[in-house]
């Protein structure tokens, strides 16, 4: 990871807690430009149609959630980290397959999978329109 980087995710990992300090906020800020410019409109988007039987298996979900809407149900086999708590628990997310976060319509799991992006996670995805889409439209349901 480039030092720049690494001040970076040190940044949005201590922005929940406090106040960027002037030298990282600008660190991050050529960071979230630096991918804004490089990323596709469309970078790091699933929809709930393209989740095939072909590639379940693969995919690891992570549900953004709450924990008390995790627990009222998810998608079979995801693990639950909070929106917010996605930076600070980035080491727990596979570096490696697909990764795709979740919240009920994908508003708050973009937010942590900007992050996850910035932070240098390039395998994670959000899945469009959240799990009220997937349980809606979703091209495959486990039983």
């Amino acid at each position: 990871m480039h030092s720049s980087l690494k001040a970076a995710a040190c940044a949005v990992g201590l922005a929940a807690v406090a106040p960027i300090a002037p030298a990282l906020a600008g660190e991050l800020e050529d960071e979230i430009n630096g991918y804004m410019d490089f990323a596709t409109e469309t970078a790091g988007i699933i929809l709930p149609q393209q989740l095939t039987r072909e590639i379940w298996e693969g995919i690891h979900f992570i549900d953004t959630r709450s924990l008390a809407d995790f627990e009222a149900g998810t998608i079979p086999g995801a693990r639950h980290i909070e929106w917010r708590e996605v930076p600070g628990r980035l080491d727990e997310i596979p570096e490696e397959g697909m990764v795709i976060l979740f919240c009920n319509t994908g508003v708050r799991s973009s937010q942590a999978t900007f992050a996850a992006r910035v932070m240098g996670r390039e395998n994670v995805l959000v899945m469009q329109s959240g799990y009220e889409g997937w349980l809606r439209d979703g091209a495959y349901h486990p039983e």
